[in-house]
């Protein structure tokens, strides 16, 4: 077989209809083109939109989570673009696709509500902006710093450096936590009981001295202290404390400025509560009452209040 007869059944088959949609038809050249052409595109579109991303993270651009919306936003435009570009150059008829709306719509609505249901509250998250990349937020169980988001989900990663991937709807229908919203600066409060034999004066003190000298505690805004309530057994103070290298790590930093109240308050004698109860009784008879079942000669006649 000569090169032009291979070269001209080659063509011969490659332009075969194989199958017939609306009015036109179907060739193994239109579905080899389609899927180079939407190959070509995706691959050339996410190579892109990731180079501009990770130029503007290296330049430090200032509202880094606004431009990461908009190159987002226009890079699923150019894919809608290109693909019905690419499906039109191919030769399909692209009337085919409105005897199929039907089919899409069912199926959406039976199997792809979760995945339309992400798609839409990822769309909602990049224009409305409640979360941007490095914010420590809580979700449900979920505590960590916002890594990445996507359309359909956004990546959190945990203080044990575990990513978990939570979906988007998550982040819209539930509660969320941000304690970045305002800055990377964040507010603890430190539960704190002494005994009611305590000076007061002398424990906020005692406390403020603490805060003031642990590192992770800022000075402006500084700490302050607070007496919340009169316990059964205890005086019930609040610390509160301002920190900024430790908005990601809040539970290290409670662990160590406990531990230093826990030093100041036995080197100067304040003493944690323990646990009491007062019993206030008149007479043997009254204990017997109570409990008919004890004897008086098994009551014990050294038994003293």
């Amino acid at each position: 077989m000569k090169w032009n007869d291979f070269t001209s059944q080659l063509w011969y088959y490659l332009h075969y209809p194989v199958l017939k949609l609306g009015s036109g038809e179907v060739t193994t050249w239109n579905v080899l083109t389609t899927i180079l052409g939407l190959a070509f595109l995706f691959s050339v579109l996410t190579r892109v939109k990731d180079k501009v991303l990770r130029t503007l993270a290296d330049r430090h651009v200032e509202n880094i989570s606004n431009w990461r919306a908009v190159i987002t936003l226009g890079h699923y435009v150019l894919v809608c673009i290109g693909l019905v570009t690419i499906l039109q150059t191919s030769g399909l008829d692209l009337s085919m696709f409105a005897v199929l709306t039907g089919a899409v719509g069912i199926g959406i609505g039976f199997g792809m509500q979760t995945i339309v249901s992400n798609f839409v509250s990822g769309i909602i998250l990049l224009l409305e902006k409640p979360l941007r990349l490095g914010d420590r937020i809580e979700v449900g169980a979920v505590d960590g710093n916002v890594h990445s988001i996507g359309v359909r989900a956004t990546t959190i990663m945990t203080t044990d450096h575990v990513a978990i991937i939570v979906p988007n709807s998550d982040l819209i229908s539930k509660t969320v936590v941000n304690w970045s919203y305002y800055g990377n600066v964040i507010r603890l409060g430190l539960a704190v009981k002494v005994a009611y034999d305590s000076d007061l004066r002398k424990v906020e003190s005692i406390l403020l001295a603490v805060a003031q000298a642990e590192e992770g505690v800022l000075k402006d805004p500084g700490p302050s202290v607070r007496l919340v309530e009169f316990g059964e057994s205890a005086f019930k103070f609040t610390l509160l404390v301002w920190t900024h290298d430790y908005a990601d790590r809040r539970g290290a930093l409670k662990s160590k400025v406990n531990f230093a109240i826990w030093e100041a308050f036995k080197h100067h004698g304040i003493h944690f509560p323990y646990p009491q109860m007062d019993v206030h009784m008149h007479g043997e008879r009254a204990l017997l009452v109570d409990q008919p079942n004890i004897s008086s000669d098994e009551f014990p006649q050294n038994f003293t209040l």
